[in-house]
């Protein structure tokens, strides 16, 4: 019974198929009827030649072959057509089926022969004008057929139109989100900014009664994983309207001017849903400024697509209510005319969050996890110093996968902080096997580090050393996670002692190991960038004074530098300032190293020994140095150190 069911589906699908594509079930019936009209009509009797084939023997041979068969009288009779020769004859009793192809166009000697022998002989000359038009249509039907099939499968496909490229289709998502307002935490400010356009989409009517024209659009920039997208669904969320979310990407396309289609698309099925909200991420895909193009100017893709969203962002009905956002990590790259007040009437920043912003993002995205009694939000948010919402949100996944590989019931303090080290350092390695040389180099590379970051002012302390490699290619690392809730800027002593901290492990390679390596290799690399920025970026050396010679490259993505707009010469003296500050800076943290050695070698015994040491015990081994030699403690955290220290015996004491 289900079997009969299925069959009867099958071919109700496949008559639906048929009666929907009728060109297609055209060219194919087409080609059926050629295929069987030249199987019985076409050349040589093809049923005849398979019946003869079932009887006699078939042997390839030459024309030539052939006549000379016939002038000995071997043949029986002969068969002609336009392309092949076929001849039968006998040998030991046998019937031979002699085929001869690609005979001579004209051979006015192979008649005459034949009833010279006397040997029967039928066939035809000719194929005529039908065979002739039958040739010919063939081909053409047959890609007619599969142009016809791959259109049908594309316009299915892709939603719209021919090759299902002029319209927007599935690329669009259209929601009514659910998210709010409350489920955006650590943008304040970007919240305030937005709240308007949610009084403007709620009620329209109040303002044009005052003659206020509603803004087209509000262009959010910011960091990767600040919470762009986030922020414009909560917008339409609190609004209650239609959202329309498209990636700046899909509107480019291989065919010029589908992208341009697609936007037109877009703003057509808004303004039927309006009040609606139009959301375009990542809109530098398409809104590029049109003068980075030279001179060569040019009609392409891009182009078209950047002039139809102008246009429909100017549009001829200033009183529809649907404004479009759009989000991008890259606003200086963007086209003038998409800036311009009018289109984008205002940008709103999304900035990474300061410690009380990370502090409520941490608390939203602890809600659906479990944490024991004893884990410190405000501990873990002071350690995630410059990191975005969605690192963040990153850190408490983590936590959780890390808290249930363990079989653990509840997410602890300790799963979380092993979490933000992943999120700075990367995953441990304890599998990664090092030999014992390699294992004492690490060891006195990171020695060296630490040391520096403890005696050096301006630097940050050290709140975890170890000698287990982690990431890609790190055999050890020094964890330095920031002392305070807020940094924003860097002065240029603390930009020293960064260069002084990152040279240390070189150092101490150099002094304690008696040979260096190519451990310090990224090492050298960060600390030469940090000068060579402090020259033709900070105006903070005397080469080239308060002159900027670089310019950065973007806002929020980091990377290189851009144009480099100075001579030669400069080039020439910048290269020398930064060698002569390297070897400055090298020589003095040389000399800190010997006057430590001893400390350096009870930092590096205790890393070989357990592999992982905190903070806290390399500063009171640097303590207990100075101490026992009874020089003054050159400590540069000392202050914070006894002041951890006596909030510590408060809280015991509590």
């Amino acid at each position: 019974m289900a079997n009969s069911n299925n069959n009867q589906n099958n071919n109700q699908d496949n008559n639906n198929f048929f009666n929907n594509n009728p060109l297609l079930a055209f060219a194919l019936f087409s080609i059926v009827i050629i295929m069987i009209f030249k199987a019985v009509v076409g050349e040589g009797d093809g049923l005849g030649n398979m019946v003869n084939s079932n009887a006699s023997l078939t042997k390839q041979v030459t024309y030539s072959q052939i006549k000379d068969l016939i002038k000995e009288n071997k043949i029986t009779d002969v068969k002609l057509t336009p392309a092949t020769v076929e001849a039968t004859g006998s040998s030991e009793g046998k019937n031979i089926r002699y085929i001869a192809q690609n005979i001579p166009a004209v051979d006015k000697d192979i008649i005459p022969l034949l009833e010279e022998k006397k040997i029967k002989y039928e066939g035809i000359m000719g194929g005529g004008w039908l065979s002739e038009l039958i040739g010919m249509l063939l081909p053409i039907l047959v890609f007619f057929a599969i142009w016809i099939f791959l259109a049908k499968r594309m316009q299915k496909g892709m939603g719209g139109s021919i090759l299902g490229v002029g319209k927007a289709g599935k690329l669009i998502n259209s929601e009514k989100p659910q998210t709010r307002f409350d489920d955006v935490a650590g943008a304040d400010e970007a919240k305030e900014e937005v709240k308007e356009i949610v009084d403007f989409l709620k009620y329209p009517e109040r303002y044009m009664e005052l003659g206020a024209k509603i803004p087209k659009g509000v262009l959010l920039v910011g960091p990767p994983g600040t919470g762009k997208t986030l922020l414009a669904k909560a917008v339409a969320g609190e609004a209650s309207v239609p959202f329309f979310s498209v990636n700046g990407s899909s509107f480019i396309e291989m065919f010029v001017g589908v992208g341009a289609s697609r936007v037109r698309d877009l703003f057509e099925q808004a303004k039927k849903e309006a009040p609606a909200i139009i959301f375009i991420d990542e809109i530098d895909a398409i809104g590029k400024s049109r003068a980075a193009g030279g001179m060569m100017g040019g009609n392409d893709e891009r182009e078209q697509t950047l002039n139809q969203l102008l246009a429909e962002m100017d549009g001829f009905g200033t009183n529809t209510p649907v404004i479009v956002l759009a989000a991008t990590n890259r606003p200086e790259v963007l086209d003038a005319a998409l800036l311009r007040a009018g289109r984008f009437d205002r940008q709103v920043l999304v900035d990474k969050p300061d410690y009380e912003g990370r502090l409520a993002i941490l608390r939203v995205h602890i809600k659906d996890v479990k944490l024991a009694k004893n884990v410190d939000l405000e501990i873990v948010a002071k350690s995630t110093a410059g990191l975005a919402g969605a690192d963040l949100a990153n850190i408490i996944n983590e936590g959780a996968l890390l808290a249930g590989r363990q079989n653990k019931k509840e997410i602890e303090q300790s799963d979380l902080m092993e979490a933000i080290e992943r999120a700075f350092v990367g995953l441990e390695k304890k599998n990664r096997k090092i030999n014992e040389i390699e294992k004492k180099i690490v060891a006195y590379h990171e020695s060296g580090h630490a040391l520096m970051a403890e005696l050096t002012a301006g630097a940050t302390r050290v709140t975890k050393v170890s000698i287990i490699p982690r990431g890609l290619g790190a055999l050890g690392y020094t964890l330095h996670l920031p002392d305070e809730e807020n940094r924003f800027l860097k002065q240029k002593h603390e930009l020293l002692a960064e260069i002084d901290v990152l040279l240390g492990g070189r150092a101490a390679e150099d002094i304690f190991v008696g040979d260096i390596s190519t451990g310090a290799g990224n090492d050298l690399q960060r600390a030469t960038d940090i000068i060579k920025s402090m020259i033709s970026v900070f105006g903070m050396s005397e080469v080239a004074g308060l002159m900027v010679l670089e310019k950065s490259q973007n806002s929020f993505l980091g990377g290189g530098m851009a144009q480099k707009d100075y001579s030669e010469k400069m080039a020439e003296q910048i290269d020398i300032t930064v060698k002569n500050q390297l070897d400055e800076h090298y020589a003095r943290v040389k000399k800190t190293l010997r006057e430590y050695s001893e400390a350096i070698e009870t930092i590096a015994k205790v890393l070989l020994e357990v592999e992982v040491i905190e903070g806290k015990k390399v500063r009171e081994i640097i303590k207990n140095y100075e101490v026992q030699k009874g020089i003054t403690s050159r400590l540069a955290h000392t202050d914070k150190v006894a002041k951890e220290e006596h909030d510590a015996q408060k809280h015991q004491g509590a």
